[in-house]
């Protein structure tokens, strides 16, 4: 026996419909695919590029830091036989202007002309230049990445290679230190690499250095504290004893020769 509920004939309006919303979940799942093939990997790509970047985390242009850091950094323990390394920190928190530092000295220096030999490095957030190549026309200072080392094995720096600065098509900048961090991509946060950087000063001195953080007190980018030590004799040994030189830094890893290295 029929009842009145038996499913009704599908009409030709309920078969355009049904038409209609599979169309519909097509177009919707097209759609979705041609967005993961094509948009997404084009932002993951940008992201990358900025991130790769030698100042991220920029709040705006010329944006100073409210007050330099403040906290007192513990003193380095010194090994008996080398020079004694100094830690210090450099505001610079400006996106606009660079702030000059002395190795020697071990300070900040105001420079008018970049040409000036009373220079070795320069901050610019967290970029790092040097006084030779394309950023000066006398200096010549270079560096070289002895990699990620103890600061006190290093008892000798190279006397040759030195990278210095180059110009690309928006900036100068080193080679050396593009990148001298880590990038947490889930705090957003920077911490500096373990490397110990060779330096040869605006006037062909020795030295080497090591960052150990890129933020002011208030959470800012751009205040640079470096461990440094300034050989100011002439020679590329850290020894305290002149006579004594170590061949400690045959325990890096050999330095590959740069075409920018033209001194």
């Amino acid at each position: 026996m029929n009842s009145s509920f038996d499913k009704l004939p599908e009409t030709e309006a309920d078969k355009k419909r049904g038409l209609w919303r599979k169309l519909f979940w097509l177009n919707l799942c097209v759609s979705l695919a041609l967005v993961g093939s094509f948009w997404l990997p084009e932002k993951l790509v940008k992201l990358q590029k900025f991130l790769d970047s030698p100042s991220v985390d920029v709040p705006g242009e010329g944006k100073m830091a409210k007050k330099e850091k403040k906290k007192t950094e513990p003193a380095p323990v010194q090994a008996k036989n080398q020079l004694n390394s100094r830690v210090t920190t450099v505001n610079a928190s400006s996106e606009k202007d660079y702030v000059y530092f002395n190795l020697r000295s071990g300070k900040v220096v105001k420079i008018h002309d970049p040409s000036s030999l009373k220079w070795d490095l320069a901050f610019r957030r967290s970029k790092v230049i040097t006084n030779g190549g394309a950023s000066s026309k006398l200096g010549k200072a270079g560096l070289i990445d002895l990699g990620s080392i103890e600061f006190d094995k290093v008892t000798e720096v190279p006397k040759e290679n030195y990278v210095l600065d180059v110009s690309t098509r928006t900036d100068t900048e080193n080679p050396v230190v593009l990148k001298p961090y880590n990038y947490n991509y889930l705090t957003h946060k920077l911490t500096a690499k373990k490397n110990v950087y060779a330096a040869r000063t605006a006037d062909s001195k020795y030295a080497k250095f090591q960052f150990l953080d890129f933020y002011c007190d208030n959470k800012e980018v751009g205040c640079i504290t470096i461990r440094f030590v300034y050989q100011g004799n002439g020679s590329n040994s850290f020894l305290k004893s002149a006579g004594n030189f170590s061949t400690a830094s045959a325990e890096v890893a050999p330095v590959a020769k740069s075409d920018t290295s033209s001194f």
